[in-house]
């Protein structure tokens, strides 16, 4: 069809064409044909991969909260992207197999290069600055150069992603730039590394693939073997990781203390799942790395997708906790201390498989009649809005990881009884020696609730109840308590 045929085609009544879609001249245009497409989503793909793996490495070692919870974040965001691109191929004649394989090997350089970055300057400024940004431009020039109908379907997956990988990137950047701003990195500067890793992107033909391709330069961090740290590190704000000197759920479950009180521990319950996403991170790296890739371990992309989702809503529980304190006008930092010694021992002394046993056995007794419904009844009954509200999600949240760990662990096992009994047997490899990390001068398990409490009472303007003040019990029964808990279900 000539353009002047165009401009004389009418709708009737001179209605919207094409479904809104596109105009007349776009879709009759020409455009990526479907092998095209594929190859180019494929290499979306393989990019988002690797940025989530990449992500997924540094939740536990990065010490600084605000990056530990970004990186949950975007790990999330990659994972649903991922899930998206597998689709939208399988829709185009090509099953979603092989999409573990390395478009180009100068590409699988360029993210091992981020991947193994010696700090988190350089691996921010390789992901946000690089990585990201191309991602991006690939997938604003496939946008320009698909046909707008033809491929209606995989313009509608890239209006959902290209909006969150821009705001990924802006993230990114600012963060970027308060490191810089704060001196808190080396000072070094990493132009010439970032050139370096433009370079490798340049030899693959672009992160699509699209361009001609270059020589790659010599690999600077690749060169080793990258080693996984899963030990899970705070920053200053964190003085006292090791403190279990208060048991939060025996304050909570008792009758005798009002709601109004138990929310602020709830609010450190809440913070205190920073160490969920430290474990569950650990969980996946490991278990997609082990065989090389998720299709031949056997375990399919969406246990991947679940469980990063999971990942991410333990890091908002966090952020819930730490916006219950902030609203209340309490310095959390100085007043409570949030300790790491479930992720640690973890991560340190059990298999991936049985750590993921482990989160499902605890979530079971988080959902029993005494567990989540009670957390948002004393979020209800203490009068505080935003209490009732975090809980209702919290519970509502649970209810879907509950579901997450029947699909992915509980069906492996001929019973639900079975699973929570190897759930069980995993917990009790991991050894926590309380009063050794108190001898060894790492912590002295200070009850740090009083001071809390006080601080409530200062802006509420009211004297502090003696019988709250007084409560000094530790958490040295923790598993007992879970299992009490469990048990009552």
């Amino acid at each position: 069809m000539s353009d002047q045929s165009l401009e004389n085609y009418r709708t009737l009544h001179g209605l919207p064409e094409l479904a809104g879609v596109a105009d007349l001249a776009g879709a009759a245009g020409p455009g990526l044909e479907v092998q095209e497409c594929v190859d180019r989503l494929k290499c979306f793909h393989y990019a988002l991969h690797r940025i989530w793996q990449t992500l997924l490495t540094r939740i536990a070692c990065e010490p600084i909260y605000e990056l530990k919870m970004g990186y949950s974040y975007h790990a999330y965001l990659a994972a649903e992207h991922i899930t998206l691109l597998r689709d939208r191929v399988a829709e185009l004649r090509h099953p979603p197999l092989g999409l573990d394989k390395v478009p180009h090997e100068n590409l699988e350089g360029f993210f091992d290069e981020i991947r193994n970055a010696p700090d988190r300057e350089r691996m921010l400024a390789g992901l946000y600055r690089v990585a990201l940004p191309a991602l991006r431009e690939s997938m604003r020039a496939y946008r320009e150069e698909t046909n707008p109908l033809a491929d209606a379907p995989g313009l509608r997956v890239l209006r959902v992603v290209l909006p969150e990988v821009e705001a990924m990137i802006t993230w990114g950047e600012k963060a970027c730039a308060a490191l810089e701003n704060s001196g808190s990195g080396e000072g070094e500067d990493h132009t010439e590394w970032l050139e370096e890793l433009g370079g490798w992107l340049a030899a693959s033909g672009g992160l699509a693939g699209t361009e001609k391709e270059d020589s790659p330069p010599s690999p600077r961090y690749s060169t080793d073997e990258f080693r996984y740290d899963s030990k899970p590190q705070r920053d200053e704000r964190f003085p006292d990781p090791y403190n279990m000197g208060v048991h939060a759920e025996e304050f909570l479950y008792d009758e005798s203390f009002e709601s109004r009180d138990k929310i602020f521990m709830m609010f450190y319950k809440r913070i205190r799942e920073i160490d969920v996403p430290e474990m569950m991170a650990s969980i996946l790296y490991e278990m997609v790395t082990e065989s090389g890739d998720e299709e031949a371990g056997g375990r399919p992309w969406g246990f991947y997708r679940d469980m990063t989702r999971q990942l991410w809503d333990e890091a908002r529980h966090a952020m819930m906790g730490e916006v219950g304190f902030a609203r209340a006008g309490i310095d959390w930092p100085s007043k409570v201390m949030i300790n790491f010694t479930w992720s640690k021992g973890l991560n340190e002394q059990l298999t991936p498989r049985e750590r993921h046993a482990v989160l499902w056995f605890i979530e079971q007794g988080l959902m029993s009649k005494t567990g989540k419904r009670y957390e948002w009844e004393v979020g209800a009954d203490s009068g505080d809005e935003f209490a009732q509200l975090v809980q209702d999600f919290d519970w509502a949240d649970e209810v879907l990881h509950a579901r997450i760990g029947r699909d992915w662990y509980v069906k492996n096992f001929e019973t639900v009884a079975a699973a929570a009994d190897y759930g069980s047997a995993c917990w009790d490899k991991v050894v926590s020696d309380w009063e050794q990390w108190k001898k060894e001068g790492l912590t002295e398990h200070r009850n740090w609730w009083p001071d809390l409490y006080r601080e409530v009472c200062r802006h509420r303007g009211e004297e502090p109840d003696p019988r709250v003040l007084a409560y000094d019990r530790s958490y040295a029964e923790t598993r007992a308590d879970l299992q009490r808990i469990a048990a009552s279900g």
